[in-house]
């Protein structure tokens, strides 16, 4: 029997201490642990580059191979946890986090670097990050506190950037870079306990028909990408991985090379987090009221102008924190819409692989907008090229999301032998 839509999830029910408060508590409390550490990571670049004299680009070799299989291993992960449920695919994500940082912390070659940072934590990205949280809410929650849990999951990642950054920086500072890898390390340890609250079925409770129930994973795949919407979702959300990579490797080189001190810089970047959490919650809260198909072209339409407006007239350091808020406005307030669409279409079967692959574009497009414009930058010695295609993107990705039809998909009902 089919889930309705004012109860939890036939695990949540059985489970008397797992109230929708503590689903979102906890979720929320993963979110912030599995993204801080990963955004706070910039900060081990000058340490770690002096003491084995390498140069940058060692370090950002393995954070893009990290950015990259985070990104293709997202589906996977997520099949996984939609078969066999969430908990095991948190536990091993959460191990290989942890391991990967603290082999970091070991490391002395380019190998063992990549190994860790990248390799590792990439994959342990993908096992315990915010996504899986997300689709663990749609699927344990009454469907009236799915929008807000699913802002609120979104909104703790970016509280975890914010809180990250400044203990990284004085673990660093007191400590040394090696003894903050190893705290960071523990503590992704503590995802492992907070997943028992986010436990799903090896096989989750989904849609209204028993064809959703019994649906394989090649038919799921074949369902979605042979739906017109979920392709139009699915190339959209490239444009927000490209936009948002881009702007946080190299708005801070841009903004020094414009005169702008690398002080000024940090707060656009503190700007971008905690408006972030503004408009992960607004958008949260306003997708239950509104089409999310506006909503996802309203946003990627302001990021646009935003950046049309931020690279037309001089930068100074008021415009640029500006640029910092609107940008943290509409930052990953794509993701509680792409994910609740997709939910919608499909069903919560095969929620966590199907927006795995959706994040896959999303990682794909963040790693053509940091390479892309180290490429472009080097070359031209100027980054405008890529802030025009940035432009590009969103305006077509505005429009591509138009034409999303949000409804459920209409299978055949199976009749009786």
């Amino acid at each position: 029997m089919s889930t309705s839509a004012g109860e939890l999830g036939p695990v949540a029910r059985s489970s008397t201490w797992r109230t929708p408060a503590i689903i979102i508590l906890c979720g929320c409390a993963i979110g912030m642990l599995g993204f801080g550490p990963r955004s706070a990571l910039g900060f081990f670049v000058q340490p770690m580059s002096h003491e084995f004299a390498w140069g940058r680009d060692v370090f950002g070799l393995a954070i893009a191979v990290q950015n990259l299989l985070w990104g293709l291993g997202q589906p996977f992960a997520g099949a996984v946890a939609d078969r066999f449920g969430l908990f095991r695919v948190m536990c091993v994500g959460a191990l290989l986090y942890a391991g990967g940082l603290l082999l970091m912390r070991y490391s002395s070659t380019p190998l063992s670097l990549n190994i860790g940072a990248g390799v590792m934590v990439g994959f342990g990205l993908a096992g315990c990050s915010f996504n899986l949280v997300l689709s663990a809410f749609t699927k344990l929650l009454p469907a009236e506190k799915r929008g807000l849990a699913l802002g609120a999951g979104t909104a703790a990642g970016s509280f975890g950037q914010f809180l990250f950054a400044p203990i990284g920086v004085a673990l660093i500072d007191n400590f040394g870079w090696q003894q903050a890898l190893t705290v960071f390390g523990f503590l992704m340890l503590l995802i492992i306990p907070l997943a028992l609250a986010l436990s799903t079925p090896r096989v989750a409770a989904t849609g209204s028909t028993m064809q959703a129930d019994d649906q394989t994973f090649t038919k799921a795949l074949a369902e979605a990408f042979g739906h017109r919407s979920y392709v139009l979702l699915v190339l959209g959300f490239f444009t927000c991985g490209f936009q948002l990579a881009f702007i946080t490797v190299h708005l801070p080189a841009f903004l020094v090379d414009r005169g702008i001190s690398t002080q000024t810089g940090g707060w656009v970047i503190a700007a971008i987090g905690l408006f972030n959490i503004i408009g992960s919650l607004s958008v949260g809260y306003l997708q239950n009221y509104l089409p999310k198909r506006y909503i996802l072209s309203t946003i990627y339409f302001t990021r646009a102008l935003a950046t049309l407006a931020f690279i037309s007239f001089p930068i100074t350091p008021f415009s640029a924190i500006a640029f910092g808020a609107i940008s943290g406005l509409t930052w990953l307030s794509t993701v509680p819409p792409t994910s609740a669409l997709v939910a919608l279409m499909f069903g919560t079967r095969w929620l966590a692989t199907l927006y795995g692959f959706a994040f896959v574009s999303h990682q794909v497009g963040g790693f053509l907008g940091v390479w892309l414009g180290g490429i472009v930058f080097e070359k031209f010695g100027s980054y405008t090229p890529i802030w025009w295609l940035s432009i590009l993107f969103g305006v077509l990705s505005a429009l591509i999301n138009l034409p999303i039809v949000e409804k459920p998909v209409q299978r055949a009902v199976a009749q009786p032998a």
